[in-house]
């Protein structure tokens, strides 16, 4: 690894998608618009503040995991990775500069969702504003590392999108969204407790709820963190120069 070089590839992506306004408008505003829309589905109700904390792990978590993963393997269709990997750049050095760039663009991306969801929409917040916005970060970020990983065994955009359901939607499923998951059955809740969603959902319902210590939030955080860097590593073993 060549922090040099690590950083010359987060500042060659984040210029790319600078020049892109859709898809900076799909990272930054389409998250808070849907938690917008949730919002005045249940204005009448109370629904809102119970579900609210995991949409703001939703659908910046899915967002992320799409974006990420498309611009990844577009680099490779293109040829772009290959040229890359024949200068002295390492795939550790192109999947951390992909996560930094994506990482920064999820932490902007968790600030504008937690804020229009807390000042706008009234999300109603017992506990840590900031720790709040720290596991949503996180959880943004965690998004991204998986899309990068996903992109490592995907040829097309069409096969990215595949990984959806083999990827995110057993962690929607699993993750308490519609159920609490100590009310799942037994070998769904065990196999819950292995999905990184799951922790981030629960932390973000244990900071809204204020019904859990820092140290609980605390260690669902490292739990994410440990998701996300074994995703990296993963995405850099597995990274394939070209998609043929």
């Amino acid at each position: 690894m060549n922090l040099g070089r690590t950083l010359a590839t987060t500042g060659r992506v984040l210029t790319q998608i600078r020049h892109d306004p859709r898809t900076i408008a799909l990272m930054l505003v389409v998250p808070s618009l849907l938690i917008g829309l949730m919002s005045w589905i249940f204005s009448d109700t109370d629904v809102f503040d119970q579900v609210g904390p995991a949409m703001l792990a939703l659908f910046p978590f899915i967002i992320m995991f799409l974006v990420t993963s498309i611009t990844t393997l577009r680099e490779r269709r293109s040829g772009t990775l290959e040229r890359l990997l024949s200068l002295p750049i390492g795939k550790l050095d192109f999947i951390l500069g992909y996560t930094l760039a994506f990482g920064f663009l999820a932490i902007v991306q968790a600030s504008i969702a937690v804020g229009f969801a807390v000042w706008v929409c009234g999300l109603t917040i017992d506990g840590s504003i900031w720790l709040l916005l720290a596991v949503a970060l996180a959880d943004a970020v965690l998004g991204t590392t998986l899309g990068v990983f996903a992109s490592a065994f995907a040829r097309t955009e069409f096969q990215v999108v595949q990984f959806m359901p083999a990827l995110v939607f057993p962690q929607i499923l699993l993750g308490g969204i519609f159920l609490p998951r100590d009310q799942l059955p037994d070998v769904l809740k065990a196999i819950s407790d292995w999905l990184p969603l799951s922790h981030a959902i629960d932390a973000l319902n244990a900071v809204a709820r204020n019904d859990q210590d820092a140290n609980y939030v605390g260690g669902e955080l490292l739990i994410i963190g440990a998701f996300a860097l074994g995703a990296v590593i993963l995405g850099s073993i597995t990274l394939r120069r070209k998609s043929a």
